[in-house]
């Protein structure tokens, strides 16, 4: 993503968002740098569903191991038996996950080189019809790999969290999501550089 574009986003931040004015100040510039490797980064959402951090990252290197071109990718994982899969340390379950995953992306539904062509809500109902990835998952597809400006991920833990701490909201869920609603309306269209200042506040030293 070119500099000039994050430019422009942190000028409408700081613009619409006293808060995030402050967060940006602290925080420095943004370092958001989209990961290309699409098909790599679904398998790799779906290996590590809930597990540790530690755990998904020795399987995702096991299932990597596996694979007859050296890195994740398409081919690759096609010629994977499930014994592989299962020796990895993956679940019986996310193993019908990934080989969903397999097909669909074998049959190019989606066709994940011409992602970029659709809107962010075709994208997401393509990539839900594959067993094992949400809504969740493929608004940090839009984010993390296609690098799509607007997404303000409302479900997301962290996000959550870094609102109500940045912005003081107490009490019941309805407020959290009013106010999460009213941000996505100042940030837009730049609600995903927002979002990934929230995650980067839980990171701040109190």
């Amino acid at each position: 993503m070119s500099t000039s574009r994050y430019e422009a986003a942190l000028r409408h931040l700081r613009r619409t968002d006293p808060v995030m004015s402050r967060l940006i100040g602290q925080v420095g510039p943004c370092t958001l740098k989209p990961n290309r490797r699409r098909f790599e980064m679904l398998l790799r959402a779906i290996v590590s569903q809930q597990i540790s951090t530690a755990a998904a990252r020795t399987i995702f290197k096991r299932v990597k191991g596996c694979s007859s071109t050296g890195r994740i990718s398409l081919i690759g994982m096609q010629q994977v038996s499930d014994e592989q899969f299962l020796a990895a340390g993956l679940s019986r379950q996310k193993l019908k996950y990934i080989r969903d995953l397999i097909e669909h992306c074998g049959r190019r539904e989606p066709d994940l080189s011409r992602l970029d062509r659709l809107t962010d809500e075709k994208i997401i109902a393509e990539l839900i019809a594959i067993k094992g990835i949400g809504v969740w998952t493929a608004q940090m597809f839009l984010i993390f790999s296609l690098g799509r400006l607007d997404v303000l991920p409302t479900g997301d833990l962290g996000v959550q969290n870094a609102v109500r701490n940045l912005y003081g909201i107490d009490g019941e869920k309805d407020a959290l999501i009013r106010k999460m609603q009213e941000l996505s309306l100042q940030w837009t269209p730049y609600a995903s550089i927002g979002s990934w200042y929230c995650w980067r506040s839980l990171d701040l030293k109190p």
